[in-house]
């Protein structure tokens, strides 16, 4: 795969989009390509796209702020600073922001005017490692993970020692009452549910620095809406790893990719049956995405650096 990244024209089909297996023809768009919108972070993740005011957040958490890409005239500004190293964000039923904060280890919601409420920020009396990746059930309950990366080093929070395991919760907003539905995995990140809330998608990123360990993305079925079993290996991200994760209305997982060497970085797609349909290579690690735009048919890409995005034939199963 070649092709520049200098911000000229790209040749129609774009290099960058790899189609493995029939199926992703079907989401393939042949004169759209992979833009790079902005760059400039240290560190991007929790995209998240606002239809109402069309306009994308994104984290920047070395930086310690979250940025606003506005779609009518491509400006990037501060949104927020300092977030307290924000990391996932996503939206509520009622168009709030949710936000996993590594530095303040809890998670919050941006009300309508502005104000910042605390939705959880310990369990059992103990604070919580470093909130990472969140996402909302249609009933209305905040599932987030709690790897704990925000606590390991200075750098994308405050180094400071774990109190509780590394678990996935399930949190009811409105009482503040969490019970934990994953405690299995050993850094469990990027999260997301299929179109249905049948299943649950997990990335466990704990065997990123282990190569004796499996890679797979793993996925539960949902009981209720308010448990999982049968969990299960979903697909191999193998030699590399996933971190953000997202399904479109077919039900392919659409998974960020990196730490895999060159050629493995950017998007990886998975047909519902866990085979790999297509790639989307980016020059540098892809750290989380979502779905979003006019039409919710525009996948934005938050690499380790830039932000990029693509228009495919597919909408996000849950784009806000």
């Amino acid at each position: 795969m070649t092709r520049s990244w200098d911000g000229g024209p790209v040749r129609y089909p774009d290099p960058a989009i790899e189609i493995l297996d029939p199926r992703f023809k079907n989401y393939v768009i042949g004169n759209s390509v992979v833009e790079r919108l902005w760059t400039g972070c240290r560190w991007a993740e929790g995209p998240v796209w606002f239809g109402d005011g069309r306009y994308l957040l994104w984290s920047d958490i070395p930086n310690n702020r979250i940025l606003r890409w506005t779609e009518e005239t491509g400006e990037v500004s501060v949104y927020r600073s300092p977030s307290n190293n924000s990391n996932g964000n996503t939206r509520d039923k009622q168009g709030r922001l949710i936000t996993c904060e590594h530095g303040a280890r809890r998670v919050t919601r941006t009300e309508l005017d502005g104000t910042i409420t605390v939705l959880m920020d310990r369990f059992e009396g103990k604070r919580l490692n470093a909130p990472n990746d969140a996402v909302v059930h249609e009933d209305g309950h905040v599932w987030f993970t709690d790897p704990g990366y925000g606590i390991i080093l200075n750098y994308e929070g405050h180094r400071a020692a774990f109190e509780l395991p590394t678990n996935v919760y399930r949190l009811n907003p409105d009482t503040g009452e969490a019970t934990v539905v994953v405690g299995e995995l050993e850094k469990p990140n990027g999260l997301c549910f299929s179109p249905d809330y049948s299943r649950l998608y997990l990335v466990d990123t704990g065997a990123s620095h282990k190569p004796d360990h499996s890679r797979h993305i793993r996925v539960y079925d949902v009981v209720d809406g308010t448990s999982v079993t049968d969990g299960r290996d979903f697909c191999d991200m193998a030699p590399g790893t996933s971190d953000g994760i997202r399904c479109d209305i077919d039900g392919n997982l659409w998974a960020s990719a990196g730490w895999g060497g060159e050629g493995f970085d950017g998007v990886h797609v998975f047909s519902p049956d866990g085979v790999l349909i297509g790639r989307i290579h980016l020059p540098e690690v892809c750290a989380n995405l979502c779905f979003g735009g006019v039409k919710k048919n525009r996948l934005f890409m938050a690499g380790s650096q830039s932000l990029y995005s693509l228009y495919v034939e597919t909408q996000g199963a849950q784009s806000p």
